[in-house]
């Protein structure tokens, strides 16, 4: 009797709560609840929001388990021009010729 009770009674947590385990800005937890990416919110009162605090650790953990993949750098060959360097402009500050 105690292990159903156990289960029916899970753990959640407020917002203060979730960005001191998930450094996110709340727009984009926001964002990635409407993908699908993110456990989802739900609400205990109109004023009162709250996580699922297992959902979120499962997502911590399957985070850790996958590496996050890089975007690929840009292909410099299929630039259309250039920087010019002028000869009083340091480097790094160059234009792009049109």
């Amino acid at each position: 009797m105690a292990q159903s009770n156990d289960e029916a009674l899970k753990r959640t947590i407020r917002r203060r709560q979730l960005r001191e385990m998930v450094p996110l800005a709340d727009s984009t937890i926001y964002e990635m609840e409407q993908r699908g990416e993110f456990p989802r919110r739900f609400a205990l009162t109109p004023r009162c929001v709250v996580w699922d605090l297992s959902e979120v650790q499962a997502w911590l953990a399957a985070r850790r388990a996958k590496p996050i993949l890089r975007a690929p750098k840009p292909d410099l060959k299929q630039r259309r021009a250039r920087p010019i360097k002028g000869p009083d402009q340091p480097p790094g500050s160059g234009s792009m010729a049109g």
